[in-house]
């Protein structure tokens, strides 16, 4: 089992971390929010899809057609946390590589999306304070490295859960003979 946790976790670690490498590199950090967040999500969701077929296989190869939710589910969080350290790693080298401030970078980004949408005078200075204080905090990987571990590791448990509900049920997809 520890083995299909590694190896099922390195193929979804590296799906993500190399396109979350791969896209800081292209674009330095300046793909528009909205789109980066729909971007990265989706690739977590496919790179995580190893969740699925790693329990499809284990039920229909191991355990001779079924296995229990928890077992799966066990499985499923295994290869989520593989992936989500290789996800953080894939995120620490893209900064290393590219020196980007990701902290300053959000932070100038969401103030100049405020101001074009109206927000002025004191609201804007307290935003202005919240930002520079999440610039310094960023910068610190103790506190950047489990902010980017929680990107990741819930979109796991969520695809664990499905995965394991759904293939506790022998007939759902059930192996062919």
């Amino acid at each position: 089992m520890f083995k299909k946790i590694l190896a099922y976790g390195a193929l979804a670690g590296a799906i993500v971390s190399l396109h979350l490498f791969g896209l800081t590199l292209i674009f330095k950090g300046h793909v528009p929010m909205p789109w980066g967040m729909i971007i990265g999500y989706t690739v977590m969701l496919i790179a995580l899809s190893t969740v699925f077929v790693a329990i499809k296989r284990h039920r229909d190869i191991m355990q001779g057609g079924v296995i229990r939710f928890w077992p799966a589910f066990g499985l499923g969080l295994g290869i989520s946390l593989v992936a989500a350290i290789l996800y953080v790693l894939g995120w620490e080298a893209a900064l290393a590589v590219t020196g980007l401030d990701f902290g300053q970078t959000y932070g100038d980004a969401y103030l100049a999306e405020q101001k074009a949408a109206g927000v002025s005078g004191e609201a804007l200075a307290k935003l202005t304070a919240e930002m520079a204080k999440f610039a310094e905090d960023y910068r610190n990987p103790l506190y950047r490295m489990p902010m980017t571990f929680s990107e990741i590791f819930p979109v796991g448990i969520l695809v664990s859960l499905v995965s394991a509900g759904l293939l506790r049920n022998s007939r759902f997809l059930a192996a062919r003979r």
